[in-house]
């Protein structure tokens, strides 16, 4: 508990930021384009349609979608004004979650003023006031209520769903959420919701005691609001100017994908810079995988650890499959160098594939030992995948070479996709091959006896602009190449999962001992 609570400051400051730039953005937005339609009543149902659309939108992909949406404009700008936008962070959440905030208050500034008795009007015409002085004077101090009332809407929803920024690179509460979710963590995971739901409340009372002191005209009320507010502002307005770092002190970004082995060796790649360089390094965990990749290219990451595989069918997009795992690692370090200036730092040592799980006693009761002899029985079985399984060119090719066809698919969290096969809540999942859980639960990989899922040898991915700044980190991470056997990271990994572990404490439990762990992979 102690090392979550030692995080919650930079997480819960981080949260803050997000939350209320986004609401101050959406309510600048927001407000204004109200008054506006209550003016132009034809464009009313349009401009609502519209925020409405946005709002049917599921919010981590209007989060996700961000990413590639201003990468795209970055290119725009930076050759047009030599300006360019990051893609991963802090921007595009701020801007998915202002989108998100905008329907409660547009909705609400526009009913409250609708709302506003026209016998009161007709009083504001009768003594002579203009347009504008109607509302500015009538309309609005009558309708502020309501208005309020939108923001305070908003202020909860964004609160919350700043939380699934993590994949998108910006860190905010949601980090404990998803790494508690991915180690088994439930500490964790407690510690982000609470922080959460706190945070939604303090600044749900601070609105409310504007919204009853504008309603009740309790000046008091509206006082002490102001001054919580004011404090809440400053302080976020001063953790930015706080949290920017002298470009040179700039710490080494390593990024990590959203599961167990990546924050291991993330941590285990950052200590092993600092212990041997001496720079400061930082960690950006939870990345969806191409997120990682595009804010490698883009320099907002400067190294991670990637899988030969994912880069040969997602970034290469070859279908084609050379019979070993050396032409694989060969044609994508080339690759990534001739078209991403990107260089492979080291390799591993280990091998962590997709491959089709089950558990050994049904998989014994059926008789099936490889995905073909899967085949035939796949229409009466159920299989899980994570997130991004299915809609992977390795599934494709998997699906169509083997003929599967299951009864049902799901796709789930992948911490809980091994507990949906471990009590027999699904047959088959897909599976990773280094994970501890494989033994833990006794599940089986099924041969792929056709060959068709390509080698996933991890190799560390570095730009080579900081490759060339640095060569002393080159010279640290060639330690690290072929160190790490499949068994030995089967091990870490279920030192997290199973053993309650957190994945620093495990990452430097295996540096400590590194020169014996070294030593025994160069032998096998």
């Amino acid at each position: 508990m102690s090392e979550q609570l030692a995080l919650l400051p930079g997480y819960l400051t981080a949260h803050l930021q997000l939350t209320l730039v986004a609401l101050g953005l959406g309510a600048a937005l927001s407000i204004p384009a109200g008054v506006a339609l209550t003016r132009w009543k034809r464009l009313e149902p349009v401009v609502l349609g519209v925020a409405s659309v946005i709002q049917t939108i599921p919010s981590l992909a209007l989060l996700a979608v961000m990413v590639p949406t201003i990468a795209a404009a970055s290119a725009i700008t930076a050759r047009a004004f030599g300006i360019e936008l990051r893609s991963i962070g802090y921007l595009p959440a701020v801007i998915g979650l202002t989108l998100y905030s905008v329907l409660p208050m547009l909705r609400n500034t526009v009913t409250g003023i609708a709302g506003v008795d026209p016998a009161v009007r007709e009083a504001a015409r009768a003594v002579g006031m203009t347009d504008g002085q109607q509302l500015v004077r009538v309309e609005i101090p009558l309708a502020l209520p309501v208005i309020i009332a939108g923001i305070r809407t908003a202020t909860v929803w964004v609160v919350g769903i700043a939380t699934l920024s993590t994949p998108v690179g910006a860190p905010s509460l949601g980090n404990y959420i998803f790494t508690g979710l991915q180690t088994r963590n439930f500490t964790a995971v407690l510690t982000g919701c609470v922080a959460a739901a706190v945070l939604a409340l303090v600044l749900d009372g601070i609105v409310l005691a504007y919204e009853t002191g504008v309603r009740d005209r309790k000046r008091p009320r509206l006082v002490v609001a102001s001054v919580l507010l004011a404090a809440v502002v400053a302080y976020t307005g001063a953790s930015f100017g706080f949290g920017r770092a002298d470009p040179a002190d700039r710490p080494l970004v390593i990024g990590a994908k959203t599961f167990t082995e990546q924050y291991i060796l993330s941590e285990l790649i950052g200590l092993q810079i600092t212990r041997e360089t001496g720079l400061p390094t930082r960690t950006l965990q939870s990345l969806g995988s191409t997120v990682a990749f595009d804010a490698l290219v883009s320099g907002e990451l400067d190294l991670y650890v990637d899988y030969s595989g994912t880069i040969w069918a997602t970034i290469m997009g070859r279908t084609s499959l050379p019979r070993d795992r050396e032409t694989v690692v060969e044609q994508v370090g080339s690759y990534l160098a001739t078209h991403h200036g990107v260089t492979v730092a080291a390799r591993l040592g280990f091998e962590n594939t997709y491959a089709l799980g089950m558990r050994q006693d049904r998989a014994r009761a059926l008789g099936i030992r490889t995905i073909t002899d899967l085949a035939p029985h796949a229409p009466g079985l159920e299989i899980a995948g994570d997130y991004e399984f299915f809609g992977r060119p390795e599934w494709k090719a998997v699906r169509d070479t083997y003929g599967l066809r299951f009864r049902l698919r799901r796709e789930m969290d992948s911490s809980l996709m091994y507990q949906a096969v471990k009590q027999a809540e699904v047959d088959v999942i897909s599976a990773f091959s280094t994970d501890g859980r494989i033994a833990a639960f006794d599940l089986q990989l099924l041969e792929d006896d056709r060959k068709v899922i390509p080698p996933y040898d991890a190799i560390v991915l570095i730009r080579a602009a900081t490759a060339r700044e640095h060569p002393e980190v080159l010279r640290a991470l060639s330690a690290l190449d072929r160190s790490i056997d499949e068994r030995q990271m089967q091990r870490l990994n279920l030192s997290v999962d199973r053993g309650g572990k957190i994945p620093r404490e495990v990452a430097r439990e295996f540096l400590e001992r590194m020169p014996e762990t070294a030593r025994r992979a160069g032998e096998t």
